[in-house]
This record gives structure tokens, C-alpha cells and sequence, in this order.
């Protein structure tokens, strides 16, 4: 490779790696403005938790041929760009598969199995476009993927099948030039008799470079698009709570309201701060849920197991995940153009989420049990009911009258304590 060649690499990896940077510390910052929470107990499990959801893909398991396939991508993402270490070598050094030499038969046999993988990660490309666009199964149709959503995934299987192939090609190329072995591109190396020895070399170098570059926008594009699970799904599987399924915070506060009711006596004496319930906003819920925005995959499990969604109810906790995330980055946007938080006059609640998609939750932790990286709908969704109806007093009028009926009887029926046990007396 010419010195010019070399720097003008050097300059294309030093400007997507500080664009990537960048971007992931902006990410960063918009999750630590949800409150503080402390997730570090217990590390044995959370390493397992890690190892079993985020490496394993336990949860994909439950349908063993869809989870194999994802399997091959995402084997696909981690392991092929083992090689993506060499060409960057290769291209900052000036160098031509700077590890042949050095790893002998070990090499071949790498390159082999990389090949092997990226046939698979084709094919498998292939089938998931047409899950989505010919089959089009129920939950990647649903209106919540309308728009960007759908594109996006889209774009990331062409892309993917794009750099398979490159890699194949320009393998191939290289092969026909000098045969190496391999197994995928020494069949496929044929195909270049007849053409001149400058040709192959031009063809091999423009996969070379096609290819590089593709994976350097691929990963700046990761940080725009719900591909990022790739990356956040690691932290996110460690980080998950490790309470039994299904059970919620307590508010200690509003539990003291009620000792003090049911015992005046042990009231603190005079004022105290006035408490806030639930979340309005982002910056109500903790780093963990801002986390899990961030994390969502978009599969669509989560909303296939509702049985709001699934009865026609305005509920997806998958757009629960979305319209958090799309809340955060348009605080970020906020911050990143006034260089600290403006206030924009919306919240989560009402102007992202509405009343009639929290209502209908049941809170049966169906979508938390689903989800393949321990996303948890579930507590935003209980954080902004909880405010909803502590904060602004906007409840059903079936439960205000229940409501009533605890704070002023201490039972949801309208029934005099002093006659809660006249019922014996009347058997």
C-alpha cells in the first residue's frame, strides 16, 4: 500500500473513530440523567446473567430455529470482525494480510471458518428481509415500527449481506492471485480467469476499501439506529434487577403517610419537603430505565406477549421503550444546541406516552419476561401511573371512589370501619 494510501486510511479510522466517540458519550450523558439507583450487589449473578442473555441468548432459545439464526448474525457481528483487526493493521502499516505468515495453517483455517459464517450470515439476511417484507409477520407490521423503525432494520440486513459479500469478493480476488486455500473464495476464484492480474488487484483493493469503510459507517450509524443493542446489550444484562418478576419498588414515603395515618403519634413534627411521586419526565426515572430505552432491540416480543395489545388496546410496551428513547434523544438535542437542559414545555408523560396506553397495562410482567436483554417496560410504565395519579390527581372515576374509600375507611368499600365486623353478628 502507496504512504498515501496509509494516511489517507489513518485519516478515514481517526475521523470515524472520534465521530463514534463522540456520539457514545453524548448516549452516556443522556443515561445518567435519570436518577441514581444502585445495581452493583450481588456481581456472580449479574457476570451469569451476562453471560447466559447478552452471549447466550437464553431467552431467543424458547424458539430454537429463529434463535439459531439470529445466533449466525450475531456470530456473524462479533466473530468475522476478528478480521477487521488485520485489514486495520494492514492498513495503517502498509502491509497485505499482516497474519499469514505469523499463524501458517492456523490462518487458513480462520479465514475458512470467517467464510463459512458469512455464507451464513447471508442466507440468514436473507430470510429475515423476507420475514419482515413478504411473510411480514404480526409483529413487524404492527404501526409502531411505521416509518424510520422499519427503514432502519432494513437498511442494517442490505448493509450486512452488502459486506458479506465484499468480503467474500475480495478474498476471492486475492485468491486467484495468490491461491491461499481458502475454502469459500478458492471456489469462488474461478470465476476470475481470463482477466488481467491488474484487474483482479483493482477489484480486491476496491472490496478492500468498500469494505473497511462500510464497517466504519456501520459503526457510527449504530449509535442512530436500534442496532445499538448490539452494544448495550451487555451492560443491560449484567445491570438487570435481580428481584423476583414482577415486584415493585416500594415508596417508602407514601408508606409512611399511611403509619402516621393509621398512628398519628409517631408523625414527625413540623414541615417537611414535599415529596415527588412517579415520573413526569426522563429525568424522573432512573439511569437503568434510560438504559433499557436505549437497549430495546424493537423485536417486538414484549408486545406479541401483552394481552392489552393483543386484545386491541392502545398498549405496546415496545413503544413504551420507543417513545423513551425518542424523549431522551430530543433532550439531548436540547442540551447538545444550549449547552445545558432548556425546558421544551413537553414530558414523557402525555406528550410521548398517553393516559390510555397506561391504563391499559396490567401489570402481568409478561413484557419483562420476554425480552431477550431484560428490558423492562413494566417500571416506567408503574413510575408514570404513579404520577399520573399522585401528581395529578387523574384516575378513573371508579378508582377515585375506591381511593376514597381506603383513605377515608381503610378498605376500597364504603363501609364504616367500626361496622367492618357486623356481618358476624347478622350469620
Amino acid at each position: 500500500m502507496h504512504i498515501a494510501q496509509q494516511i489517507l486510511f489513518i485519516a478515514l479510522l481517526l475521523t470515524a473513530i472520534i465521530l463514534f466517540t463522540r456520539k457514545a458519550g453524548q448516549i452516556r450523558r443522556n443515561i445518567l440523567l435519570g436518577k441514581d439507583e444502585d445495581l452493583s450487589n450481588d456481581p456472580v449473578k449479574r457476570w451469569k446473567n451476562l453471560l447466559l442473555l447478552a452471549f447466550g441468548q437464553k431467552k431467543m432459545f424458547r424458539n430454537p430455529l429463529v434463535a439459531l439464526m439470529h445466533l449466525v448474525i450475531y456470530s456473524g457481528f462479533i466473530i468475522i470482525n476478528l478480521e477487521v483487526l488485520e485489514i486495520v493493521l494492514d492498513g495503517v502499516l502498509g502491509t497485505h494480510r499482516l497474519f499469514e505468515y505469523p499463524l501458517g495453517s492456523f490462518y487458513i483455517f480462520l479465514i475458512d471458518f470467517f467464510e463459512i459464517l458469512a455464507v451464513g450470515v447471508i442466507a440468514v439476511c436473507v430470510v429475515f428481509l423476507a420475514r419482515r417484507n413478504i411473510i411480514k409477520l404480526k409483529r413487524f407490521i404492527s404501526k409502531d415500527l411505521n416509518g424510520w423503525p422499519r427503514s432502519d432494520v432494513n437498511y442494517i440486513l442490505i448493509t450486512e449481506i452488502i459486506l458479506m459479500c465484499l468480503f467474500l469478493t475480495m478474498n476471492s480476488a486475492d485468491s486467484a492471485l495468490h491461491p491461499h486455500g481458502f475454502l469459500v473464495s478458492g471456489m469462488i476464484a474461478p470465476l476470475f480467469n481470463g482477466m488481467t492480474a491488474h484487474s483482479i488487484i483493482m477489484i480486491e483493493r476496491t472490496c478492500w476499501w468498500l469494505h473497511i469503510t462500510g464497517i466504519l459507517i456501520f459503526l457510527n450509524y449504530l449509535p442512530y439506529s436500534k442496532h445499538l443493542h448490539i452494544l448495550l446489550a451487555f451492560p443491560n444484562s449484567y445491570y438487570a434487577r435481580l428481584d423476583v418478576e414482577g415486584k415493585m419498588n416500594n415508596m417508602q414515603n407514601v408508606q409512611n403517610e399511611v403509619k402516621y395515618m393509621m398512628q398519628p403519634e409517631l408523625a414527625p413534627t413540623g414541615e417537611s419537603a414535599p415529596q415527588k411521586f412517579g415520573a413526569k419526565d426522563i429525568f424522573d426515572l432512573s439511569w437503568k430505565n434510560l438504559l433499557d430505552a436505549y437497549s430495546c432491540t424493537e423485536c417486538g416480543r414484549c408486545s406479541a406477549a401483552c394481552p392489552a395489545n393483543q386484545t386491541g388496546k392502545l398498549l405496546s410496551p415496545r413503544k413504551i421503550m420507543m417513545s423513551t428513547r425518542d424523549r431522551i434523544e430530543d433532550v439531548g438535542r436540547n442540551i447538545n444546541q444550549n449547552k445545558k437542559w432548556v425546558d421544551d414545555k413537553k414530558t414523557l408523560l402525555n406528550d410521548y406516552i398517553s393516559v390510555e396506553e397506561l391504563r391499559a397495562c396490567t401489570t402481568c410482567n409478561a413484557c419483562v419476561t420476554e425480552c431477550p436483554v431484560s428490558i423492562s417496560p413494566l417500571d416506567i410504565i408503574i413510575e408514570l401511573r404513579r404520577s399520573l395519579i399522585m401528581e395529578d390527581s387523574n384516575a378513573p372515576q371508579e378508582w377515585n371512589a375506591m381511593f376514597g374509600n381506603i383513605e377515608n375507611n381503610f378498605a376500597p368499600w364504603k363501609f364504616s370501619p367500626d361496622d367492618r365486623d357486623k356481618w358476624t353478628s347478622e350469620v
